[in-house]
């Protein structure tokens, strides 16, 4: 009866093929279908495609490339991609595992022997590298069954070429090294035949006539803009050493005796001031056109040449008026007096100045803080110069010349280390001053700001930028106005005039007179103090600024006259002009600061009485624009300045008998 065990043989078929299909499940993982999946660690391997030891060996790679360039490089092995693509499959598993812009994904079907690379290209990689590492390494790799190898190869392949390694560096560099050293020796070799071009077209400018007109419009316009620097520099020595030098005179001699050479110097000043001015046009943000910078520089050069040449005509007068051979032993006593004043004077100041040191922040106290140094030098090289000077007037007559430069150097650091300790005696009265006035400049600015609210509607930018300045002084105020009250004060002022002339246009207010006056007032105590340690600064340290900070300088002086000028006839015009001072003041100082700390670099080392006196603009290079060297002197090619221009400041004082 075989038909009767026909049921039992099925089933034990069945069974059978069951079975074969489970063993072949185990046996061969990578024939289940895999779906894109979310990845949760850098390796995965549902495949089964490395064996011991590399998937240590993958992910080695992966974590260096992170630590060299932190970029995430997922390896995922799987037996098939489910029916998708390749890049499909990579794309949506990159999706749900909310891969960002540094993850890359390299993902293996070992069983369909197909392989996807998915992210954004990371920055300092190009893509056509990226084809080379697939192409020349994964692939291969792929081909050969060589699983670890392949993920290995992506990383190794990403970090070399993010680190500059996919090609060798050897070549290019000395390529690129030639063409950098080529490219220099060009713009060394310009640069050469620029500068030789400029000093040729400037010393053709330093001999032209500086009162012809005509020979001046011939030079290149870069040729006058230097040269007008120079000339601005050259005439603000040359009154500030005769201005010190005249009253020296006046207080040998009265007013009187003087008067020719007081008008001589308000003359120079006077030009001076017109030459600073335009000077201070060519420098603004409003540009001028070539011909008018030319026309405006003619103008300047010009201007200082004709004062230059008046002082230089009252030298000779002025020299036989105070003829310093006369009683010359009787000047160096006093001098010597001076001396032993001076230096009585250096404790007191130096303690004043370890005070407020320790009361305020360097910032603060810049304007003086070398001050007591600096007087330290003025004296001792002032000793020098009258010991120099008795050796001078020892010898016979006729032999005696060199005391007259020793005597007026002596007088020139006597006066420079006098005023360095006035201002550090200063210092703290403009402080204690702002100190008193910052209570009321800051209500006042509280006032302007509730005044700017109810007008917000119709006051535009400028209302704006005022208001956000006036909030931001005081918000400072409130934590700077106890360690610098002098700055605080200054800001308050300059933030009041903007605001007050921002609220003046946008309601056409009109300040009362006792306001105006209030304020002007208050501006007008600023602007001077701003202005006063800007000139102590600059005459104290000539020898290094250039035609920038004096420019500022002498711009904040003529407003500052210009506002006590217009005090009482247009109080409001003088409040522009006040403020306009104080902050050219501010810059003046700030410029002229810059400006020593460049001349000191490459100088020697600080204390030595010589240096000193040639920052201080005492001793000044004979050398400069020609001047004659004269024979042996003590200061190595530096002579005093005089009374005179630029050219009876270089004049010498040498002979004997033969």
């Amino acid at each position: 009866m075989p038909t009767s065990h026909n049921p039992l043989r099925r089933i034990t078929w069945f069974v059978l093929v069951l079975l074969l299909a489970l063993a072949g499940a185990v046996a061969a993982p990578g024939a289940v279908a895999e779906p894109p999946t979310r990845m949760d660690t850098y390796v995965t391997d549902s495949a089964g495609a490395l064996g011991s030891g590399d998937a240590e060996r993958v992910r080695a790679a992966v974590d260096t490339l992170y630590v060299d360039h932190t970029v995430r490089l997922w390896v995922a092995y799987v037996g098939d991609f489910a029916g998708a693509g390749p890049r499909e499959w990579a794309a949506q598993t990159a999706r749900q595992s909310g891969f960002g812009d540094r993850d890359l994904l390299l993902a293996v079907a070992t069983r369909d022997r197909a392989y996807a690379f998915d992210g954004e290209l990371p920055g300092g990689i190009r893509e056509s590298e990226v084809d080379r590492i697939l192409i020349d390494q994964v692939e291969p790799a792929l081909r050969e069954d060589r699983w670890a190898d392949a993920g290995v190869a992506a990383a190794e392949g990403i970090d070399s070429a993010m680190s500059g390694g996919g090609v060798s560096p050897g070549p290019v560099l000395f390529i690129g090294a030639l063409i950098l050293l080529a490219l220099a020796g060009l713009l060394l070799y310009q640069r050469y035949r620029r500068r030789a071009r400029d000093r040729a077209e400037l010393e053709q400018a330093r001999e032209t006539d500086p009162t012809d007109p005509a020979a001046l419009a011939a030079l290149p316009l870069e040729a006058l803009h230097a040269r007008s620097r120079e000339v601005l520099v050259e005439l603000d020595n040359a009154v500030r050493t005769s201005a010190e030098e005249l009253e020296l005179a006046a207080g040998e001699f009265g007013d009187p005796a003087v008067l020719t050479f007081r008008t001589a110097l308000a003359n120079a000043r006077a030009a001076t001031a017109k030459a600073f001015a335009i000077r201070q046009r060519l420098d603004d943000a409003v540009p001028e056109t070539p011909d008018e910078q030319r026309a405006l520089l003619i103008d300047l050069i010009g201007t200082a040449g004709h004062a230059d040449r008046e002082l230089d005509a009252r030298v000779a007068e002025f020299d036989a008026m105070r003829d310093l051979l006369i009683d010359a032993e009787a000047r160096l006593d006093a001098l010597t007096r001076d001396i032993v004043d001076l230096t009585g004077r250096i404790p007191a100041a130096e303690a004043e100045l370890t005070r407020l040191a320790g009361a305020y922040p360097a910032s603060v106290l810049a304007a003086v803080a070398d001050n007591v140094g600096m007087a330290r030098e003025r004296i001792a090289f002032a000793d020098e110069c009258v010991g120099a000077g008795r050796r001078e007037i020892a010898r016979p007559v006729g032999e005696q010349g060199g005391a007259v430069a020793d005597i007026r150097a002596a007088e020139g650091a006597i006066g420079q280390a006098r005023t360095l300790l006035d201002a550090v005696a200063g210092a703290a009265t403009d402080i204690e001053q702002a100190r008193a006035g910052l209570p009321a400049a800051l209500n006042e600015l509280r006032g302007d700001l509730d005044a700017a609210a109810e007008l917000t509607e119709h006051g535009g930018k400028e209302l704006d930028a005022a208001v956000a300045a006036a909030r931001s002084v005081l918000e400072n105020a409130n934590t700077a106005a106890a360690a610098d009250p002098l700055g605080v004060y200054h800001d308050a002022v300059g933030a009041d005039g903007a605001l007050d002339r921002a609220l003046a246009a946008a309601g056409d207010r009109k300040t009362a007179v006792e306001d105006l006056a209030r304020r002007l007032d208050r501006a007008l105590g600023d602007a001077a103090t701003q202005v006063r340690m800007a000139t102590d600064f600059i005459s104290t340290r000539r020898g290094a600024m250039d035609a920038m900070p004096r420019t500022r300088l002498s711009e904040a002086q003529r407003h500052l006259d210009e506002a006590q000028r217009l005090r009482t006839a247009d109080p409001a015009a003088a409040l522009d002009h006040a403020r306009t001072a104080a902050d050219l003041g501010g810059r003046a100082l700030q410029e002229a600061q810059a400006g020593v700390q460049t001349w000191e670099i490459g100088r020697p080392p600080s204390g030595s009485a010589r240096t000193g006196a040639i920052l201080g603009g005492i001793l000044i290079d004979s050398m400069l624009r020609g001047g004659m060297t004269g024979g042996p002197g003590r200061h190595g090619g530096y002579r005093a300045g005089s009374f005179g221009g630029s050219g009876g400041s270089r004049r010498i004082s040498r002979g004997g008998r033969f």
